[in-house]
């Protein structure tokens, strides 16, 4: 049994280095996510400053990875698809799941309201397009089609080269924390992660070129990298920790020249351990949760809340590390299982509207969540 459809990821011809940071980057995400759901619920977090210091500490170069990893593919992508494939893959891919997942989330924070006073409105619906960080994590799949689609658009239709939309990223992030100041909704989210984009199509032949790998494996890259890592996250951890309007982004927003650092330095030693994982082909779940990784993001909070209160009302568990420890793990591992399974039994319209036929058969013909009762059968007759 294969309940994460392992061997169907490792059979497509992919950039394994990729789905490995995807990986590493949905873990640290999730804990977060995590750390947040369990915020508020009469826990002695205060207790436990590391828990929260460590999330801080790895906060700054999370979500730029995600737009510098879409940047990478997204000439290859229009060079195959073409202009209205590829956004129409992403509206398949991205835009899709962000509808139908935030319209679920959306409706059961409605049901809770009466319980928990969150003050969720029916006009969150509409908050998913024009004011995604209103809805919560949904910010970040609009933000990855809208920024994509433009790009698209300028570069196939304007004939823009990747140096001068990182021209117009650049632009565009200067401007960011004015676009906050002015609670611009969407384009907030645009201005600031236009220019990661941008950056992941400047680079993309050399990250991308397989024969670079000895370089990219290098410890000559890999130490200086992560001492420039720790310093930047150490000064920068107690300015996101003080109390301000901005919370986890105090330095992401006003000091957002000091993120972009801190954003580029972390994504560097990010990739360049994916690179070495690739090359001693070690760690293979982690290309797992990489290839899973939206569908992870879609489902989690829900996976979390439901998992928390399980623990925390029918089980009475309160242990801080526990709660956390179970909590994470569930928000990586039960959406990964949870969407091969809506693939077995043709639940697949949850994540997208275009059936992923070729999945949808590996997965039927491996059996996977079901039971081969003429093998069972043949296996007795050959041992009779």
């Amino acid at each position: 049994m294969d309940p994460f459809n392992a061997r169907f990821i490792k059979s497509q011809k992919r950039w394994p280095w990729i789905d490995y940071d995807k990986g590493i980057s949905i873990i640290l995400v999730a804990y977060g996510h995590c750390y947040e759901t369990l915020k508020d619920h009469g826990l002695a977090l205060d207790q436990y400053p590391f828990f929260n210091y460590i999330g801080v500490f790895l906060y700054g170069f999370r979500m730029p990875l995600f737009f510098i990893i879409s940047g990478l593919l997204v000439v290859k992508s229009l060079n195959k698809k073409g202009l209205k494939g590829y956004i129409g893959d992403r509206g398949n891919n991205i835009l899709y799941p962000l509808l139908i997942w935030g319209v679920i989330q959306v409706s059961l924070q409605i049901i809770m309201n009466r319980f928990t006073h969150n003050g969720y409105t029916p006009i969150d619906y509409l908050n998913l397009i024009i004011n995604p960080r209103r809805t919560g994590i949904f910010w970040y799949l609009n933000a990855l089609y809208c920024i994509g689609a433009i790009y698209a658009v300028l570069h196939v239709k304007f004939k823009l080269p990747a140096l001068a939309q990182l021209c117009i990223g650049a632009v565009l992030y200067a401007l960011f924390p004015l676009m906050h100041q002015l609670k611009a909704g969407l384009l907030i989210d645009i201005f600031e992660y236009y220019v990661f984009f941008a950056l992941g199509d400047l680079l993309s032949r050399l990250m991308l070129d397989d024969r670079k790998m000895q370089m990219y494996t290098s410890w000559k890259f890999f130490v200086p990298l992560l001492i420039a890592f720790i310093a930047i996250q150490y000064y920068c951890t107690p300015i996101n920790l003080q109390a301000s309007d901005y919370g986890i982004r105090n330095v992401e927003v006003t000091r957002h020249y000091l993120f972009f650092l801190q954003a580029i330095i972390g994504c560097a030693l990010s990739i360049n351990c994916s690179f070495f994982l690739q090359k001693l082909n070690v760690l293979n779940f982690l290309r797992i949760v990489g290839y899973h990784s939206l569908y992870i993001y879609c489902v989690q909070i829900i996976v979390m809340t439901v998992v928390r209160t399980v623990l925390m009302s029918a089980f009475h568990v309160s242990n801080v590390p526990l709660l956390i420890i179970i909590i994470w793990s569930a928000g990586v591992v039960l959406p990964i299982f949870f969407y091969n399974l809506c693939l077995r039994y043709n639940f697949w319209w949850l994540f997208s509207y275009r059936k992923p036929i070729q999945q949808i058969e590996w997965i039927k013909q491996e059996n996977i969540f079901g039971f081969n009762k003429k093998r069972k059968v043949a296996s007795v007759e050959e041992g009779v």
